[in-house]
Order: C-alpha cells, then sequence, then structure tokens
C-alpha cells in the first residue's frame, strides 16, 4: 500500500526540515531564480507535466540526505515556471526498489482504467522501478486528485527485460497512431528504443535509435518531441535529446510512427555545451500550439556530491522554450529562457546604445542579474564579459575572433579544489560570426551561470562559487577595440519572496 509509506516519507521530511537550520533561501550560493530543493539531494528532472494552469516538476530527491540515495520522486508546482511551491515527497522509495527517472502524463481518455466516476484524468507516473546491481524495469504509478497524491500500482512492472541497465522512460500520447509511445534508454548498447501501447500496461517494441554521435558514454534521459521550425508556422521536426554521461546531446529529423531518422549524421550537436546541464527533458500536455518546455539539471555527475553548498544539493536549468532553425550547416536547436522571468526584473541599471570601446564595468553588480550585451567583433579580437570579478576571482565569457569560437573560462571563478572540476574549466562552441555580430544574454544567479548566444542558437551553463565580495562586471574587449552596441544590465528579484 502506498498512502501508509507517503505518509511516513512526507513525516520524515518534515522532520528533517527541523532537524536542519530552516532554509531562507539566501544561503550563500544558493539560487533565486532557479529550482532548488529546500533541503537534501536533487539531480534528474522527472514528469514534467502541465494540468490545469499548473505546471509540476517531480524530480530525482533524496528525503534523508544531501547525498544520492534512497532516489524518491520530489515534487514542487508552479504557475508560471519562476515561482515554485514545495510540496512533499510523491512517490517514495518502495520496499524493494527505488523510484528512479521517468515521466508523468494525463491520461484524458482513461486508457488505464484508473479514473472513477466523474473525477479528474488521472495523472500517470512511468518511472523505472531500480533494484540496485539486479534489475531495472518500467513501472507506474498514478494520482487521480491532480498530482497531489499518489497510488503504485500493483501490478508493476509493465516492461521487464530482465536487464541491470533499462531506463528513463518518456512517455507521450502519438496522436497519428492513437497510442502512447515510449521513448526508453538502453544505456550500456547505446541505443534508444521505441515502445507503443494503447493502455500505458502492455508494450510493444517498435524500433531502436543509435549508436550515433556521442556514444564516449552509457545513454541516459532520452526524450522524443516535436519542436515548430523557425518562420514556419505549422512546420515541425522531430527532436530527440539524451544524455551521454556526462553530457547531453540531440538529434534533428524524422519520425515516421515506428523509426526515427536523424538529419545530422556525422555531427554531435549539443543542447547545452557547458559542464553542468544534464538529463534535460519537455512538459507533457502543454496546451495546443506551445512550444516545447524543457528543464535540465544544472550539475555534473563528475563532482556533484562535492559541490560545498547547504543545505540543499543542486539546482535546475532555467525553463527554456525550444525551437529548431535551418542553418547553412543544417538543424540547429534554438533555446530561449521563458519570458515569465521578466517579472523578476528590478529597475534597468544600465541601458545604453553605442557604449563604444572602453571598458564598461559595474563595481557591484551583486549575485543576481540578466546582461544582453551586443558587439561588432573585430577580426582579430578578443570580446569579453568578466563577471563576479574580485581580487582574485572572475568568470570570463566571450568571443575571441581568432580561434572563432564563444568560451566560458572559470578557471580563476573560486576556490572550490574539487580535481574533477579544476579540470573542466574552459568549454568553447566553435562558432564563425555573420559579419562580426554576437549577442551574449547572460543569466547569472549566485552560483549558476547560463549563457545564451545569439538568440538561443547555443548554450553554455556553469556553475561557479566566487567568494561574497566578488561582485564587479566589467564588458569590453582584448586585443583591439570591438565596440560594444548595445548593454542592459537587470537586476534580478528572488523568486522566493
Amino acid at each position: 500500500m502506498l498512502k501508509p509509506i507517503l505518509l511516513l516519507a512526507s513525516f520524515v521530511t518534515i522532520l528533517s526540515l527541523h532537524a536542519q537550520d530552516k532554509p531562507t533561501y539566501e544561503e550563500n550560493w544558493r539560487p533565486r531564480y532557479h529550482f532548488t530543493p529546500a533541503v537534501n539531494w536533487m539531480n534528474d528532472p522527472n514528469g514534467l507535466v502541465y494540468l490545469d494552469s499548473t505546471y509540476h516538476l517531480f524530480y530525482q530527491h533524496n528525503p534523508f540526505g544531501n547525498q544520492w540515495g534512497h532516489m524518491s520522486w520530489g515534487h514542487a508546482t508552479s504557475k508560471d515556471l519562476v515561482h515554485w511551491t514545495q510540496l512533499p515527497v510523491a512517490i517514495p522509495e518502495q520496499k524493494d526498489y527505488m523510484i528512479f527517472s521517468g515521466s508523468a502524463v494525463v491520461d484524458e481518455k482513461n486508457t488505464t482504467g484508473f479514473q472513477k466516476g466523474d473525477g479528474p484524468p488521472p495523472m500517470i507516473a512511468i518511472f523505472t522501478a531500480h533494484q540496485e546491481g539486479k534489475n531495472q524495469s518500467q513501472a507506474l504509478a498514478y494520482s487521480l486528485d491532480k498530482g497531489v497524491t499518489w497510488t503504485v500500482y500493483n501490478k508493476n512492472p509493465v516492461l521487464d527485460l530482465g536487464k541491470r541497465d533499462f531506463r528513463d522512460p518518456k512517455v507521450t500520447w502519438y496522436a497519428p497512431g492513437g497510442h502512447w509511445l515510449m521513448t526508453v534508454s538502453q544505456p550500456i548498447e547505446k541505443q534508444i528504443s521505441f515502445y507503443r501501447s494503447p493502455d500505458l500496461k502492455s508494450w510493444t517494441h517498435l524500433s531502436d535509435f543509435g549508436p550515433e554521435g556521442d556514444t564516449t558514454g552509457i545513454w541516459e534521459c532520452p526524450d522524443m518531441f516535436r519542436a515548430p521550425i523557425e518562420g514556419q508556422p505549422g512546420k515541425f521536426k522531430w527532436v530527440i535529446m539524451q544524455s551521454p554521461a556526462p553530457y547531453m546531446q540531440y538529434f534533428v529529423g524524422e519520425f515516421d510512427g515506428k523509426k526515427f531518422r536523424s538529419e545530422n549524421k556525422g555531427k554531435v550537436l549539443r543542447p547545452d555545451y557547458g559542464p553542468d546541464y544534464y538529463a534535460a527533458v519537455t512538459y507533457e500536455h502543454l496546451p495546443e500550439g506551445m512550444a516545447p518546455i524543457s528543464i535540465g539539471w544544472v550539475n555534473n555527475w563528475r563532482y556533484a556530491g562535492d559541490i560545498p553548498v547547504t543545505p540543499w544539493k543542486s539546482a535546475m536549468s532555467l525553463p527554456r522554450s525550444l525551437s529548431v532553425r535551418k542553418t547553412d550547416k543544417g538543424w540547429i536547436l534554438v533555446s530561449h529562457p521563458v519570458a515569465a522571468l521578466a517579472d523578476l526584473a528590478l529597475e534597468k541599471l544600465v541601458d545604453r546604445t553605442d557604449i563604444g570601446t572602453y571598458p564598461f564595468s559595474i563595481p557591484e553588480a551583486g549575485g543576481s542579474w540578466h546582461l544582453t550585451v551586443e558587439w561588432s567583433v573585430g577580426d582579430s579580437d578578443r570580446a569579453q564579459v568578466r563577471l563576479a570579478k574580485g581580487k582574485v576571482h572572475e568568470t570570463v565569457v566571450g568571443y575571441d575572433a581568432v580561434k572563432k569560437e564563444v568560451f566560458l573560462d572559470r578557471g580563476r571563478s573560486d576556490d572550490f579544489p574539487n580535481k574533477e572540476y579544476r579540470a573542466m574549466s574552459r568549454w568553447a562552441i566553435p562558432m564563425e560570426l555573420k559579419n562580426g555580430q554576437l549577442k551574449l544574454d547572460l543569466w547569472f544567479d549566485q552560483s549558476i551561470l547560463e549563457v545564451y548566444v545569439n538568440d538561443g542558437e547555443a548554450v553554455i551553463t556553469a556553475q561557479v562559487f566566487p567568494g561574497e565580495k566578488d561582485q564587479e562586471l566589467r564588458v569590453g574587449s582584448q586585443r583591439s577595440h570591438s565596440p560594444v552596441r548595445q548593454l542592459v544590465f537587470t537586476p534580478l528579484r528572488s523568486a522566493w519572496k
């Protein structure tokens, strides 16, 4: 029975909250407008689903501590993807297995038969039941009160291949075929498998995709969705996002109801080119005509447990609205932070055009802000933003015209001693600018930096842990004098107030 276990887990969570300092959401390095759990460990986003004007965020969570373990589904809700309400653990660890990653859907047609009478449509969680070192299978839980309480299906598992590694089901309703479609990972084989089902309980194998692209790590957390084509209303491409640990990649192509065909063969394309973006998935059951929205985990498995934060561990990325763009080099995925973030804007401190060639500085930029800066970059120049800058520390983001790359360098960002973190200090994206025009949107939030390049055609996300006095922001160029055409700096208020 789920409910007694759920009540026990919720009670333990409450005790945990009281046993520690009550979270203020103002702790050192605690993001102010990125989601973090009140306390304890978090990793992959799970079960992103929208119902009755509410966005649900479930996530991998340890209710008992600040390191990985006892995997359960944490839960939060939002009306705008910016302000979140923390809720009790939704699906706790079971006696025989942990609750690993998965997805959630709204069963409008009651294909499962779980709906009772005239109640709301069932919300179904499809997750991996993980038996450590033994087996991974796919299982269900359901909610009949719009995600508030959950019951684990008493005939689990619904899909079991008898394998140790078979996980992270992402399920969606495939309207052309009138059935459910599961995208699930075969990590060791570096493949994605597709299954169909009429009722979420019985599944038939359709096809496999991969290995392809980045095959250096195991494959996890797949998601396949339709993304609108920029400038072509009503036209779409199918996109697969997945995580070859510890990074991510995507493929753009076509899906015929059975097989996916990639149109970027031989290329490795990433939804984020930084070190700290993983396991991103998109929302299910969004309103008709709305672009896909994804959220990713801001951390890296190579040092995730060591990052110097407490009483929480890890954050989620900004929610990103997704589309695809056709370029001379093929299809690319385009990302934009959701528009609701504008509600956090305080009065603009700087909004200038034609600043010219001189370095521009804000001595006390603070820890949570948004900067948009546009350059005309010279052929041999290095245009750059130096942020969270103090006497010793700084993080540098910019464009090197000689190397023809956008870069992020956190080699001097902080004193975090982890060797893996220090070894992963500089990140670059090969990119040729059109007529030397560069636009960077930097979203900085205490310890998280997301950089959107040229209206979202590439993104770099990284964690940094600057000192309390490291608050200067400086914009300029290094080798020659590339003029800054426009600069807008906006402090952002906390989403938790």
